[in-house]
């Protein structure tokens, strides 16, 4: 236990020394080491409690019942903040700000790791924002039919307007920093839609006879496929896959500040998103969709304002996890200066543009929001925050570890693969059923 301690003191006294050294700080047409903690506390918390937590009655609640429920939530909490705090930790390892995970992993492993952290990342963020377009497309759709069900418009119509909305406003925003107002704005959004689901459920549970919360599913196995796959929407709710990413634009001291900021998140950050999922289960039980307000009931003008309110913040948050595609672009094409030249402009227009277009189309394609979720917990949130977290952590602290803390960390690498293989298999196999229950371009 001694030597436990002496090594943790010691990675403690590391991170102090990098931080009074010269820090290199590799080249980016985006802004870094600008905003306070709090603002970046408020990305992250604009992540967790957005329109994607109107979902997690359903997605994860209702295959996991109230125990595993519960119990899954609050470990899938510490886990994260834990495994979150280990990237934060390495952001100025080895006298180099890694300003984004696959700078972090290429240094650490070499050039392959580079490419292939690149495209784990990749597929993750891109996962997220086809769910962002899902769930703004699913919003605009609950709105318009508490005033017109004539089958006019479908989802596909719904999703291919929220690709509009959020290509503009890609377009507006040049880079992260820049989201400033925006992200107080995406509060007042998440706050409106979570108070009126909160109160609202309340008021169909309190009027509505006993619910039926067994776990659904026709025999054993369809249960297990649906448990674990449900285990992978756990840690999806919680993780960004892009923790350097944000760290970057923090002000110094960063490792001291991004962590002020993963403690907001997971406190009081994290209120209003356990408030929605549990209310929203208690009211409904197994019944509980993966879009809630489709559950509620009550008046049309308050619906109407949380699904517009649902509908504007997922455009907002979409921004964050889309933005370290924009700034390896950005980068890339040395798109510099000011966001209104009219050679940036244009970039923004034609690059981000086709990217969200494309993004749009398979939204469109397959809409079925809580097999996004489990997929993109399985095959890219668990390994990028989980996986290579500690395993990154392991090899860059080498001998200042004691031999307990290596089997600690070896033991989270193996159980969260094992994790990761099982919940991939269980989220394809949900995608295949809902492919043959369902039509590509599917109106649900």
């Amino acid at each position: 236990m001694g030597k436990a301690k002496n090594s943790e003191n010691d990675s403690t006294k590391v991170y102090a020394n990098q931080a009074a050294m010269d820090i290199d700080v590799p080249d980016t047409a985006h802004q870094i080491s600008s905003d306070s903690w709090f603002q970046v506390a408020f990305v992250l918390t604009t992540g967790v409690n957005s329109a994607y937590v109107l979902g997690y009655s359903g997605s994860i609640m209702v295959p996991l019942g109230w125990l595993g429920g519960v119990v899954g939530l609050l470990l899938a909490t510490a886990i994260s903040l834990y495994a979150n705090g280990l990237i934060a930790k390495l952001h100025e390892h080895g006298g180099t700000r890694h300003i984004r995970y696959r700078d972090l992993a290429g240094y650490i492993y070499g050039k392959r790791a580079y490419s292939l952290t690149w495209a784990m990342q990749y597929v993750n963020l891109f996962m997220i924002n086809t769910g962002y377009i899902i769930l703004a497309g699913s919003a605009l759709k609950a709105f318009y039919t508490l005033f017109r069900d004539d089958d006019q418009m479908k989802l596909p119509h719904f999703i291919a307007i929220a690709g509009v909305a959020c290509g503009m406003f890609a377009i507006c925003i040049p880079h992260l920093s820049a989201l400033g107002i925006w992200l107080g704005v995406s509060t007042v959004f998440s706050t409106t839609y979570s108070v009126i689901a909160i109160v609202l459920s309340i008021k169909d549970g309190i009027r509505s006879p006993a619910r039926d919360y067994s776990m659904p599913g026709d025999n054993d196995t369809n249960k297990v496929f649906s448990t674990i796959g449900s285990a992978a929407s756990l840690v999806f709710a919680f993780n960004t896959g892009m923790v350097p990413e944000i760290q970057a634009t923090i002000r110094k001291p960063v490792v001291k500040n991004m962590m002020l900021a993963l403690y907001f998140q997971f406190t009081v950050g994290l209120v209003p998103f356990f408030a929605v999922v549990f209310v929203g289960y208690w009211a409904y039980g197994s019944s509980t969709g993966t879009y809630l307000f489709n559950n509620v009931t009550g008046p049309i003008w308050v619906k109407g304002l949380a699904n517009i309110s649902a509908f504007l913040q997922a455009v907002i948050a979409l921004h964050i996890f889309a933005s370290p595609m924009y700034e390896y672009l950005d980068t890339k094409f040395e798109i510099k200066g000011s966001s209104l030249k009219i050679k940036n402009l244009l970039f923004r227009i034609g690059v981000r543009g086709g990217y969200l277009a494309f993004n749009t189309f398979v939204a469109a394609l397959l809409p079925f929001l809580g097999d996004f979720m489990s997929l993109t917990g399985a095959i890219s949130t668990l390994p990028l925050t989980f996986i290579l977290a500690n395993h990154m952590y392991l090899v860059a602290m080498g001998d200042k570890l004691a031999s307990s803390q290596k089997l600690w960390h070896w033991f989270n690498i193996v159980f969260f693969s094992i994790a990761s293989l099982a919940a991939t298999v269980a989220a394809i196999r949900l995608i295949v059923a809902d492919s043959r229950t369902y039509h590509v371009f599917a109106d649900i």
